[in-house]
């Protein structure tokens, strides 16, 4: 199934999502906009045992706005088994995406969609095109790279699914220094435009097959073609320079939420 289907995910597990996000609405009495399955699944490299990592959108009604105290942003559900659900309120995500928030970008291109309210989703897309700044996502990913390459890949023995969480990231810088905009949030088209080299591809392509097939926790011996990659793509990507852009008007952020909390009044 995972070689067809990079993405699998069961009517049985939606549905519960489904309902689990319907709680949510019930008992903090709020609307829900989007919400999109993030990280490993996402990404399009699960293991059979990753979690199901439920991420959302959610507006409040109007008088939650119209208070001195600003109240709690977040809602968080405790780790249940295998579903993991968290969400940030309209306000701070918008404050995220004006700083280019590269978590809530890559929500946004999931493809995984549990729920969307079409309207909020289509004006949160041009929003997060309007505020993209290629500068700060590619620090962000160049980050992870270098922190993951030093927390999990220096020994001779290694966590298989790391090179993964060193590789995704500096595929995502590769893609930004070619100017194809902000890197997508499936693995599968983000190694498509950016992995010519077939020695490389053929080294991925067995790690993916392996990450798929194997548990959270599996260890393996180094790769050297791997580590040859990392190595040579962090020495290229740290010579690198990028301006910093011009971004988007704040007031546009402001009429969306303004728009939006409106709309949503009738729950």
């Amino acid at each position: 199934m995972y070689e067809h289907d990079p993405h699998p995910l069961s009517d049985a597990m939606r549905a519960r999502v489904l309902e689990e996000l319907q709680r949510i609405e019930r008992e903090h009495d709020v609307t829900v906009l989007y919400a999109c399955e993030s990280g490993s699944r996402a990404w399009g490299f699960a293991s059979p045992d990753s979690d199901y990592d439920v991420r959302f959108i959610y507006v409040h009604r109007a008088e939650w706005y119209l208070r001195v105290d600003e109240p709690r942003d977040v809602i968080e559900r405790p780790l249940s088994d295998e579903l993991d659900v968290s969400g940030w309120e309209l306000r701070k995500a918008l404050r995220l995406l004006r700083g280019a928030n590269p978590s809530l970008l890559e929500w946004l291109g999931s493809p995984l969609v549990y729920r969307a309210d079409a309207q909020a989703r289509e004006q949160l897309t041009a929003l997060g095109q309007a505020f993209y700044s290629p500068r700060a996502v590619r620090h962000h990913y160049l980050s992870m790279a270098r922190k993951n390459l030093r927390g999990y890949l220096l020994g001779d023995t290694v966590r298989l699914k790391k090179y993964l969480y060193v590789i995704r990231p500096l595929l995502a810088v590769r893609w930004i220094d070619r100017g194809l905009g902000m890197p997508p949030t499936a693995f599968t088209t983000l190694f498509d435009r950016t992995v010519e080299e077939p020695p490389l591809r053929e080294a991925i392509e067995r790690l993916l097959v392996r990450k798929r097939r194997a548990g959270e926790a599996q260890h393996g011996p180094r790769d050297d073609v791997l580590h040859q990659f990392i190595e040579s793509e962090l020495m290229r990507a740290e010579a690198v320079e990028v301006a910093r852009g011009e971004r988007g008007d704040s007031a546009a952020l402001d009429r969306f939420l303004r728009e939006t909390v409106w709309r949503c009044q009738g729950g």
